[in-house]
């Protein structure tokens, strides 16, 4: 064995990472054997990997993940404390963003009603929409709306279409850790557009809705939970009937503005009974 190579369980021992730990970080990218025996496949590492291990044992300390670990570890000069601050901006805000969403269940379960948010009616016209439509969790919620996004804007372009309004989610189930909708997103557009792959087109009915309106700051998905369900229950509590899942609207600025800035609306279409 070389003399600069030590293996797997040596570099277990050096950093109190289990080995299972650094096969996964190998595999991932992030900490890639210097030498694998092509017929053992024993994982050899180089000492100055193990202050590498390190930082990543620090980053996944505060709960980063890994894809966000590799990109601060492959930065260069400046950019890896940057890149760190700028993650627990994101962290900070998100607690903010939790501790409403805790103070809306807390008077749910006291049985007291809510006035956190201000939630008002509106007409939405009829809406021709391109929409694909997946099953997904909250783990895949995100992934799946910017996936979704970027090729309905590509297909708009491909045809010369264009957004006649801004995109949304047109959620048909719940979702959670555990459930998984499913979830529509949907780009409204005023062109003619054939339906592509997963891409379908429909006309969305015009309806009324229940809507408020949300900054950058409750872009947690604990606090749109929590909005949903205000959002529903305010429409419950009079006596309106539900026509529709409810919706996320998102705006242009969505994911560039300001933290106090209105950057999407959580509604809920409904009809009067009877």
């Amino acid at each position: 064995m070389h003399e600069d190579l030590i293996t797997i369980g040596e570099l277990s021992t050096r950093t109190r990472l289990s080995p299972k730990a650094l096969r996964l970080y190998g595999d991932r990218g992030l900490l890639a054997p210097t030498r694998v025996d092509p017929h053992t496949g024993i994982r050899r590492y180089g000492l100055a990997q193990a202050e590498r291990a390190r930082r990543i044992a620090l980053l996944r300390a505060v709960g980063m993940p890994l894809a966000r670990i590799a990109a601060v570890l492959d930065a260069d000069g400046d950019e890896p404390p940057r890149l760190l601050d700028a993650y627990w901006r994101e962290q900070e805000s998100a607690h903010t963003a939790r501790r409403e969403a805790v103070g809306y269940a807390r008077a749910v379960l006291t049985g007291r009603g809510s006035t956190m948010y201000r939630i008002a009616e509106r007409e939405v016209p009829e809406q021709k929409v391109l929409c694909p439509r997946r099953r997904v969790t909250a783990a895949g919620l995100v992934g799946f709306i910017g996936e979704a996004g970027e090729s309905l804007l590509a297909h708009l372009e491909s045809t010369d279409a264009c957004l006649s309004g801004p995109i949304f989610a047109v959620f048909h189930g719940h979702v959670d850790e555990d459930s998984d909708g499913p979830v529509e997103v949907c780009a409204p557009t005023l062109n003619t557009v054939e339906p592509v792959g997963r891409i379908a087109v429909r006309i969305h009915p015009a309806h009324r809705e229940a809507y408020t309106e949300l900054t950058a700051a409750k872009r947690d998905f604990a606090a749109m939970a929590a909005v949903h369900d205000a959002v529903g229950a305010w429409v419950a509590e009079r006596g309106y009937e539900r026509c529709g899942g409810n919706r996320e609207v998102y705006y242009p600025n969505f994911m560039t503005a300001g933290p106090n800035d209105h950057v999407s609306d959580v509604t809920v279409p409904f009809r009067p009974r009877g």
